[in-house]
């Protein structure tokens, strides 16, 4: 395992974060257990929860492992979905990210989160609040470093510009969506990070296991046929003709596909430390041997080329292209 610091704040984390969402549903303590063993023996300092993860069970789960190691660990969470049925009780308002992140401190049983992303952008709320609510709890100490999830670029430079100006706690880390079917990140996102070192902790990495192969089995069942978000996400043909041929690469080059999905993504420069997550420890063991891939240029390359490129910024596709 390598570790990398994140953003500028001079702390290092393992580059791959141990994501917590089943801690307290599809796995249940027990099996939570197994799963952060198998992190913490693999190296894995990193981990990530929310508040909303199994309504709240996934921190609370969480916080009963860390204890005794807390001081080890780099632990993250999230607020802004609803935690309740008051209408305040949600968002990116100074009111509801500290009320969420005391809630969440409790359930963790710790005095501090080292990071704290705004899981959404809440277009009820001017992001000067935004900037300015994140200000608030880093100031107080307890959470250590600020940090959005799901921010377009222009948003996340926008609140960087904010903090700079005020004099606030700087962005450390943004949490997109990145895999070989889910690109758009390295059009704008990743560049943007990279050029204001901001780290990049990029959620499914293998495309919500598409990228697995599971789903070319004829009748094959899982959230990509019965979960409506996962159906819209990732239902174009074009991602499972991709998903195909990437497991067709991968077994040429004898490769587990999610453990090479995982590489590909960790491989791009601007990128910290891919989320990686299971149901139980056995699913878990193909993406903590994604640390033993070392992609060259041309294989990741070769593995780009299966997929679609997302077009330039400026949405000239020639620039795309190198013309003679």
């Amino acid at each position: 395992m390598k570790y990398r610091v994140l953003g500028r704040s001079g702390v290092q984390v393992s580059q791959l974060c141990l994501g917590t969402m089943a801690f307290g549903g599809d796995a249940d303590a027990a099996e939570a257990g197994r799963m952060f063993k198998a992190a913490r023996d693999a190296g894995i300092n990193f981990f990530d929860t929310a508040d909303q993860y199994n309504n709240g069970r996934s921190e609370e789960v969480l916080g009963e492992l860390v204890r005794g190691s807390r001081d080890d660990l780099v632990i993250a969470t999230k607020c802004f979905n609803p935690t309740g049925s008051d209408v305040n009780a949600r968002g990116a308002s100074r009111r509801h990210v500290r009320r969420a992140l005391e809630a969440s401190l409790k359930r963790l049983g710790t005095d501090r989160v080292e990071v704290l992303y705004l899981h959404h952008y809440d277009r009820n709320t001017p992001l000067e609040e935004h900037a300015r609510a994140l200000e608030d709890v880093v100031r107080s100490g307890k959470a250590l470093y600020a940090a959005v999830s799901n921010y377009a670029a222009w948003q996340t430079q926008a609140m960087l510009g904010y903090q700079e100006r005020n004099g606030w706690a700087g962005l450390q880390a943004i949490q997109p969506m990145y895999s070989l079917v889910k690109r758009q990140a390295e059009v704008e996102l990743l560049p943007m990070a990279k050029a204001n070192d901001v780290g990049v902790v990029p959620y499914s990495p293998t495309g919500g296991g598409l990228l697995s192969g599971r789903y070319l089995e004829k009748g094959a069942e899982g959230r990509h046929t019965t979960n409506k978000m996962y159906k819209t996400r990732y239902g174009e043909d074009w991602a499972h003709e991709t998903a195909a041929k990437f497991v067709a690469y991968c077994k040429q080059h004898g490769w587990h596909p999610v453990s090479a999905a995982v590489a590909w993504a960790g491989a791009h420069p601007a990128v910290t430390a891919p989320i990686v997550g299971a149901r139980n420890a056995e699913q878990l063991k193909a993406s903590l041997e994604s640390v033993k891939i070392a992609l060259t240029p041309e294989q990741h390359a070769e593995i780009a080329a299966l997929s679609r490129t997302p077009p330039p910024a400026t949405d000239r596709l020639e620039e795309n292209v190198r013309l003679v």
